[in-house]
């Protein structure tokens, strides 16, 4: 998820920085094309959705923002004192089934997904994330005070599925697809039994693509994914799922507004401790 909330929808506190937080936000590569995942630690601010670029030197800052900002707000009242430190890397329309038409299209976070007749084929989208977290695991002093700092993994946040909801066979191996991924990205972590969240995929039965729809689905086989997330969380000794996502208005067939990724974060915050 890069985020698609709108920063001029945002007022009071939620308009600064979130001091006490530090956030890497890794750039975003195209499946095939060389490794990127630059990015430079900085305060978390209003600005890190979709449009978001760094070039391992200077972050440009979008005018959306995603869950990251309530999402962090929430861990400080949640813990207070404690030092917060969110490593972020999306790219949105993104699959983790090799098989999904999107998975050409936008991108794929199978690790063995090859890109055709692209210089670097063997790149997709598991190679930019580890890039991000080589990167931004890289840097001793991550907030400048002249301590170097100790970086603990404690969480991961998935909101994704979507591109794997158009397609019946591929929404079928979600579950799996998902264990794998999961598995991989916990392995990078050097955690194994990290905490994941994850965001449960929704329609907004806005199809503005089939217009003669009945139902007006945007994700046709949506159901069967929501079911697969449900699944890997019931089956997982330490995962969370978020549904407060079936509530949330959209500024367009695919996207939360902004008070959904406002929630959505606090949401996110609540579900990575355990009950």
């Amino acid at each position: 998820m890069d985020g698609y909330g709108y920063t001029k929808d945002l007022s009071g506190d939620a308009t600064s920085p979130v001091d006490g937080v530090m956030i890497f936000h890794g750039n975003q590569g195209l499946d095939g094309r060389a490794i990127d995942g630059r990015g430079q630690w900085a305060t978390l601010r209003p600005g890190h959705g979709v449009g978001f670029a760094s070039d391992g030197t200077t972050n440009n800052y979008s005018d959306r923002f995603g869950v990251e900002l309530t999402f962090a707000r929430r861990l400080q009242e949640l813990s207070p004192g404690a030092n917060i430190a969110i490593i972020k890397y999306s790219r949105g329309g993104t699959s983790i089934a090799a098989d999904a038409t999107a998975a050409t299209r936008f991108g794929c976070w199978e690790p063995d997904f090859h890109a055709s007749d692209e210089q670097f084929g063997d790149v997709n989208q598991y190679d930019h994330f580890l890039a991000t977290v080589r990167n931004a695991l890289s840097v001793a002093d991550i907030d400048g005070d002249g301590v170097n700092d100790d970086l603990r993994p404690t969480g991961i946040v998935w909101m994704q599925g979507e591109s794997d909801a158009g397609e019946e066979q591929v929404a079928r191996r979600y579950e799996a697809n998902l264990k794998r991924l999961m598995d991989l990205i916990r392995a990078s972590l050097r955690q194994d039994d990290v905490r994941v969240v994850i965001g449960r995929i929704s329609d907004s039965r806005n199809d503005v693509y089939d217009t003669q729809s009945a139902n007006g689905k945007v994700w046709d086989f949506g159901e069967i994914v929501r079911e697969a997330q449900s699944d890997f969380v019931a089956k997982d000794e330490n995962a969370a799922l978020v549904t407060s996502t079936d509530n949330y208005g959209y500024s367009d067939p695919w996207h939360y507004d902004s008070p959904g990724y406002l929630d959505l974060g606090r949401q996110f915050a609540d579900a990575m401790f355990p009950k």
